[in-house]
């Protein structure tokens, strides 16, 4: 259907970035309902994947339809619809936020953020919890309607110990969104440094439960001290090699790959995990050069958006941008062609306007129930 323009409404709440109705990846059959006319349900998965659309200069572009979309789904193309009237649906939003290690100098950062969070969620029914980390995830406010408690609790917080285990954090705030109706859409508003100290989940299961819980990552990240962040990339060695002579050795590897290790080891998973075989090289190096961030790693490949800030004027403004960003969001729904066990790398692009830039999930994952 053709789109003169999307709403100036709050969609926050709709930007799951993948998930089928309503939330899981697999509908049953028709049930009949024990008063009333039969609910009828659909028997395959429905893809949601939100994009954001802009010129090379920082405005929206608007009056795209449905058919200016070029999606794929693990390489292959898949038939799109546009989501239209997503501006109604219910939002779970946990607020969370870093107050242990450098955490602790930006609490006063998030006092008086009541207007901003009010114009982020949208005049749209909503459920908040604040929830607080250092070394350790923890529940400060339990969801509620009340966004005012919400705010009162981000000017009450208190210094934590020294860890600031950030992938904890999401993974922990993903648990208390499951418990959330199955109607609301769920988001993560993460405020914290951009490296993660001391987290037990890594980022690879943190994006895998936020794919599967319909989640949409928005980070805002003060950068980590030069000593952290030397002290993470250490842990990352790109030019470490496989076993002598096997596939992922550089010794003997084709002359393709001279200067293109990364190319190698896409190529060497195709063989060993038929189901990353279509996985776009985008997707992988992305995740690889942002893994040592994993502020900004787990809302880009989510589909959601990342900035950073030094102090509360800085934080402030970039929320009123993003509240600016959300209603012009376009929803692109589809049924996957192949419902592979596991990965599914997605990749979108603008048919005729080669210039824009996109912001959209790189990532869900298709469990084993679904795939049979």
């Amino acid at each position: 259907m053709p789109v003169t323009g999307l709403k100036a409404a709050r969609i926050l709440c709709l930007l799951p970035g993948l998930t089928a109705i309503p939330g899981s990846a697999q509908q049953t059959a028709v049930q009949p309902a024990e008063t009333g006319p039969p609910t009828l349900t659909v028997q395959s998965t429905l893809v949601l994947a939100p994009v954001l659309v802009k010129a090379k200069g920082g405005h929206v572009v608007l009056g795209l339809t449905g058919d200016d979309f070029h999606l794929t789904d693990n390489g292959i193309r898949q038939n799109l619809a546009l989501v239209q009237d997503t501006d109604s649906q219910p939002l779970a939003l946990a607020i969370v936020v870093e107050t242990g290690g450098a955490g602790a100098r930006h609490l006063a950062d998030y006092w008086q953020l009541g207007a901003e969070l009010d114009a982020l969620a949208g005049g749209v029914e909503r459920r908040v919890a604040v929830i607080g980390f250092d070394s350790t995830p923890h529940l400060l406010k339990p969801f509620a309607p009340n966004l005012d408690g919400a705010s009162g609790e981000l000017g009450n917080l208190h210094e934590g110990d020294q860890g600031g285990a950030i992938l904890d954090g999401v993974v922990f705030a993903v648990e208390q969104l499951r418990a959330q109706p199955a109607r609301y859409r769920r988001a993560i508003l993460l405020l914290s440094e951009t490296i993660d100290h001391g987290s037990t989940a890594t980022l690879g299961e943190a994006l895998r439960l936020i794919s599967n819980t319909n989640t949409t990552m928005y980070s805002f990240g003060f950068s980590s001290t030069t000593s952290a962040v030397a002290h993470e990339a250490s842990k990352f060695r790109s030019s470490e090699s496989g076993p002598a002579r096997g596939c992922f050795s550089r010794e003997g590897a084709d002359a393709e790959y001279t200067g293109h290790y990364d190319k190698q080891v896409l190529d060497c998973i195709s063989q060993l995990a038929p189901p990353l075989r279509l996985a776009t090289m985008a997707f992988l190096t992305s995740r690889n050069a942002l893994r040592a961030n994993a502020a900004e790693a787990v809302a880009q490949l989510t589909g959601g958006e990342f900035f950073q800030f030094h102090d509360a004027k800085g934080l402030k403004k970039a929320l009123i941008a993003i509240s600016n960003d959300v209603p012009n969001y376009y929803v692109l729904s589809f049924r996957p062609k192949s419902l592979t066990e596991g990965l599914h790398a997605l990749h979108v692009r603008i048919l005729n306007h080669p210039h824009v830039v996109l912001k959209s999930r790189a990532e869900y994952w298709i469990d084993s129930e679904t795939a049979r």
